[in-house]
C-alpha cells in the first residue's frame, strides 16, 4: 500500500505491508532510528512520537493509518543538526537519562506537555510520563529535567545579575 507520511517537517511517499507498524515504517523505510522498539506492546512508551503534537506509540500504529498526519520523531526536535532543543539540553544537564532507551520517548512526551502547559506542576509532570517506563533513574531527573525546561521556556533562568 502507499502512504504518505509528513515526518519532521518533509513528506515521504512509501510502500508498505498494511500490518507494517509506523515504527517500523519510521526505522526501516524512513531511517530514523531514533525511536527504539521497546515492548512492541504500547507499554513502555520507547517508540513515543509526535502524531499531531499529541503522544502516541508508533509500534500501536500501523504506517497507513499515519498517512496525512505530521509526524515528529526525536530527530525532529532539534532546532538545527548538532544543536539541542531547550528539552534535550535539560535532559543532559540533570542526568535525566542514564542508557537513554527510554530517552526520545519521554523527551517528545515532555515536548507535548510544555506546548500545551507551559507551567506545569510537578504532579503535572509525574501525570505526563507516568505512561513512560525508564528502568534506571528512578524518575526524579526526568522530572527535575522537565522543571528545568519549563523554566528555560518561561525565560525564568536567567543569570544571577542580569535580567
Amino acid at each position: 500500500m502507499k502512504a504518505t507520511l509528513h515526518v519532521n517537517g518533509a513528506r515521504h511517499d512509501i510502500d508498505v505491508e498494511p500490518r507494517t507498524s509506523l515504527l517500523d515504517a519510521l526505522r526501516d523505510d524512513l531511517a530514523l532510528t531514533g525511536s527504539p522498539a521497546g515492548c512492541e506492546h504500547g507499554i513502555c512508551g520507547a517508540c513515543t512520537v509526535l502524531i499531531d503534537g499529541e503522544p502516541s506509540r508508533a509500534c500501536l500504529m500501523f504506517a497507513v493509518q499515519a498517512d496525512g498526519y505530521e509526524i515528529t520523531t526525536i530527530e525532529g526536535v532539534a532546532p538545527a543538526p548538532g544543536e539541542l532543543s531547550v528539552v534535550q539540553d535539560a535532559f543532559c544537564e540533570t542526568h535525566g537519562m542514564q542508557c537513554g532507551y527510554c530517552t526520545p520517548g519521554m523527551v517528545l512526551t515532555a515536548q507535548a506537555l510544555l506546548k500545551s502547559n507551559p507551567a506545569p506542576t510537578r504532579e503535572d509532570i509525574v501525570s505526563a510520563i507516568s505512561a513512560n517506563i525508564c528502568r534506571c533513574t528512578g524518575y526524579g531527573q526526568i522530572v527535575e529535567a522537565i522543571e528545568l525546561a519549563a523554566k528555560r521556556l518561561a525565560g525564568s533562568n536567567a543569570a544571577e545579575g542580569r535580567p
